[in-house]
């Protein structure tokens, strides 16, 4: 009778065991294949139908997050707070068109899913809930770059340049979220259309122009053909180019003239604050199409930056052979036009690495993910994407950035002395004068001394009389002055008054 008992014992126990196993191998090896099933009816479910988790800002707002409605077939609404001032990175749910942004970037986080099992009842029976997730972005640093681009197409990205923390990622156009999550396809279906629609300058609200639009980066791109010449021909930074309004250039009749036909010249450190071009062209023939373009590709030209967010493009460098075979392009290379294109995000990413020592870090919006009972679960690590300069080579050039402010191009936009920025300025022809475009840039860090904050603004499509100085200088002063002020504890309401004249 005992050897009757122990054998069923042993069969009980073999059972038991075969029944946590298959907990634990659903629970641990299978549960993110399942989750995604298409089989799985959360996947085929209305949206509303299930609590997401909250994104929230740096500081606490909520900018997504769901609340119960007294439908039975749609019990959750998702609202987003702050609407169109984090559009275009928060993004939208919708049960037609599906995620957007971060909604999309964070869905298997903020989506309803099985949680780490707590105690033994939990292995078996898996708690079902959303996680949260907090970001970099500071509202309002945010609300200064929106009402500083003041409904200008354009954009501006700021980054701690020591950790890759994005604070201020904004674009125009830009476009409402709460249609999308509506429970009303009609409703849904007329948001889509109407922000698919391109605007004049040929943007649609739904794409995020800082990074996924590119164009001429202008004069900006000296930046990187002086750290062209700091790595492999450090000479060239000594070199005299006499002054002039123009200058010829090899396998061509026509000249490159500077902007406004100033005369210019001299050395790297005159020729940078006063923005040569004619002097950069030639400089950039000199420093050669092999050196030239290894510099682009080590400051992540034609390459997607990491960015935590759908949709990123690359910025775009031409091929070395190209320039190799075509001097004057590789002149006009040199200073950013040509076939040279650049996101803000991008532009943004090379004053970074200036500011950091030659380092470019890993561009980030998440900063940590919190389980439903506020329970730190993930914090983001910072790493080093690109290094495309040493420190000591790196520091050749914040003193020549320094000047642009100082004496250069930008010491007309009044920066704060105690501020000590460090900036270039852009102004890229788009087409012809008779089109009368130009794409504005500024890139700046600041302090010079010890960056905290390194920032780039974009505005397109600018009369053809007007700078990056004049058109993008005005929004650089105001973000910078928000976000070191921010830095100092002192309160940023993200209005005009921020930003005294």
């Amino acid at each position: 009778m005992s050897r009757r008992i122990w054998r069923l014992a042993i069969v009980m126990m073999i059972l038991f065991a075969l029944v946590v196993g298959q907990s634990a191998w659903v629970q641990f090896f299978h549960a993110s294949a399942l989750d995604k099933s298409s089989l799985n009816p959360r996947n085929n479910s209305s949206n509303a139908a299930y609590q997401r988790g909250e994104i929230v800002a740096a500081n606490g707002t909520v900018l997504a997050e769901s609340i119960p409605t007294s439908s039975s077939a749609n019990p959750w609404r998702r609202i987003y707070p702050e609407g169109q001032l984090f559009a275009g990175v928060v993004g939208f749910t919708s049960s037609i068109q599906g995620d957007w942004a971060l909604e999309a970037q964070y869905n298997s986080d903020l989506e309803s899913h099985s949680q780490p099992p707590q105690s033994f009842e939990q292995l078996l029976a898996p708690t079902q809930a959303a996680d949260s997730v907090t970001l970099t972005l500071q509202p309002a640093l945010q609300k200064v770059a929106q009402e500083q681009l003041a409904g200008r197409d354009g954009s501006v990205v700021a980054i701690d340049p020591s950790t890759g923390a994005i604070l201020a990622l904004y674009s125009n156009p830009t476009y409402n979220p709460t249609p999308f999550a509506s429970t009303n396809t009609k409703v849904q279906q007329a948001a889509w259309i109407k922000d698919n629609k391109k605007d004049s300058d040929g943007y649609p609200p739904l794409g995020l122009v800082a990074t996924q639009q590119t164009i001429f980066p202008g004069s900006t791109f000296k930046v990187i053909t002086t750290a062209g010449i700091v790595k492999y021909q450090p000479s060239l930074l000594t070199k005299y180019y006499p002054y002039m309004v123009s200058t010829a250039l090899p396998d061509t009749n026509k000249r490159l003239f500077n902007d406004g036909d100033v005369s210019c010249g001299g050395t790297v450190a005159e020729m940078l604050p006063q923005s040569c071009d004619p002097g950069y062209a030639l400089l950039g023939i000199a420093l050669g199409a092999q050196s030239l373009t290894a510099t682009a590709t080590a400051f992540g030209y034609n390459q997607v930056p990491p960015l935590d967010l759908p949709g990123v493009v690359a910025s775009y460098f031409p091929k070395e052979s190209y320039l190799a075979a075509n001097p004057p392009y590789l002149g006009y290379s040199a200073i950013g036009q040509e076939d040279v294109s650049s996101t803000a995000l991008q532009n943004a990413l090379v004053a970074a690495g200036i500011a950091d020592g030659g380092k470019i870090m890993t561009p980030h919006l998440m900063s940590s993910i919190s389980g439903p009972d506020g329970a730190i679960i993930q914090r983001y690590k910072d790493s080093v994407w690109k290094d495309p300069l040493t420190k000591s080579q790196a520091a050749q050039i914040v003193p020549l950035m320094h000047a642009v402010v100082t004496s250069g191009t930008a010491e007309g936009v009044n920066f704060l002395a105690q501020d000590d920025v460090a900036a270039k300025t852009g102004t890229a022809q788009v087409g012809s004068v008779l089109t009368n475009d130009t794409d504005d840039w500024m890139i700046a860090f600041a302090p010079a001394s010890d960056p905290t904050i390194a920032v780039a603004v974009s505005v397109p499509f600018q009369k053809f009389n007007v700078t990056g100085a004049i058109v993008a200088g005005p929004v650089m002063k105001c973000v910078i002055e928000a976000a070191l002020a921010m830095q100092a504890g002192k309160p940023v309401t993200g209005t005009s008054t921020t930003c005294p004249s």
